[in-house]
């Protein structure tokens, strides 16, 4: 049984530190400065959100301002003749608006994205000389051609594309 003893008195000395151990007097001081770094931070972050809800605070105020002064500013209503007149002309203008915006944002019919869609242009391209079959809304076509016409075609692209490019590194002089 003494052995038992012994073993747990040695296990308590080694789990309790001697207070004069140099371990744990090193760590104090570190300890206070993280804590004080810490509290250093978020005093930094308290500030700036004050700051930034005494600015959004700023902003609202501003804006309410702005409006009460629009509408202080809005001019008076005219007597009724001379203001009919004038509104008259203002709602036709601002219905055929209407009428404007409401057909282009509406859905195509089928028959009008057929027609659409019928129409095939040649569009060259300027600065390399080549030339596209171009439907519709941008669909680029395939053209068939004899191997003779598509040697030529390709020559010609090819020397295009050569300009362009010497053009753009600034070797080629016009």
């Amino acid at each position: 049984m003494d052995s038992d003893e012994d073993r747990r008195k040695q296990k308590r000395k080694r789990r309790d530190p001697s207070p004069s151990s140099s371990s744990s007097s090193d760590s104090s001081p570190d300890r206070k400065k993280k804590k004080t770094k810490k509290e250093a931070k978020r005093q930094k972050r308290k500030e700036k959100k004050k700051v930034k809800k005494m600015e959004k605070k700023k902003r609202r105020e501003e804006k309410k301002h702005k409006k009460l002064s629009r509408k202080e500013t809005t001019p008076q209503p005219l007597p009724e003749s001379s203001a009919s007149m004038k509104e008259k002309p203002k709602k036709e203008k601002n219905s055929t608006e209407v009428d404007e915006r409401s057909l282009a944002m509406r859905p195509m019919t089928p028959a009008e994205w057929q027609a659409r869609q019928s129409v095939i242009r040649r569009v060259v391209d300027p600065e390399t000389g080549r030339s596209r079959l171009i439907k519709g809304d941008g669909e680029i076509l395939e053209e068939i051609v004899s191997r003779k016409q598509h040697l030529a075609i390709n020559k010609q692209a090819t020397q295009g594309d050569g300009q362009s490019f010497q053009s753009r590194l600034g070797l080629l002089k016009k």
